[in-house]
């Protein structure tokens, strides 16, 4: 039993958006699948991928990825002219395309692209409902963590001094 559930459970990731969780506050994540083409998927298998500064708009009722760049390998055909910033379909229900809309809508939320994964043998989206952070924000955040990193070394070296 256990072994099943380790199976269906198999997660890995290819690709996190680094910038994301810096510029936003994300509040809510929602998992997505996404519709490639099969050079897609190669790219992807080989790493070729980027979504850094991608995000995700709401079309009829349908939601699409935006900006995120998908490296078309030299070993695949010549001849076909492929396009890395193409757009792609994501594959929501359609109760969270409306619940989505709302929020971004009417409360000014914005959809992220937080990371790329594996989930079984499905390439799967994870997507980020947040707010973006103001520059004074930021500031204080790497003040406090500076502090934390400060405070941390100094009681380290006095209490080495105290033991000994």
């Amino acid at each position: 039993m256990k072994k099943k559930e380790y199976l269906n459970n198999k997660v890995s990731i290819i690709v996190i958006n680094k910038k994301a969780k810096y510029s936003y506050n994300i509040e809510e994540e929602y998992e997505s699948g996404i519709i490639l083409l099969g050079w897609e998927v190669k790219s992807i298998r080989s790493k070729k991928v980027n979504i850094n500064g991608s995000y995700i708009s709401l079309f009829a009722n349908e939601a699409f990825l935006f900006s995120s760049t998908f490296e078309p390998l030299p070993t695949i055909s010549t001849h076909v002219v492929y396009d890395p910033m193409r757009n792609r379909k994501l594959l929501l229900h359609k109760e969270q395309i409306y619940f989505l809309r709302g929020k971004v809508n009417r409360e000014g939320y914005t959809l992220i692209a937080l990371s790329l994964f594996w989930k079984k043998n499905w390439c799967k989206l994870k997507i980020g409902i947040g707010k973006g952070i103001k520059k004074l924000d930021k500031r204080e955040r790497e003040k406090k963590n500076q502090w934390q990193l400060d405070k941390n070394r100094i009681l380290k070296n006095t209490k080495n001094k105290i033991l000994f």
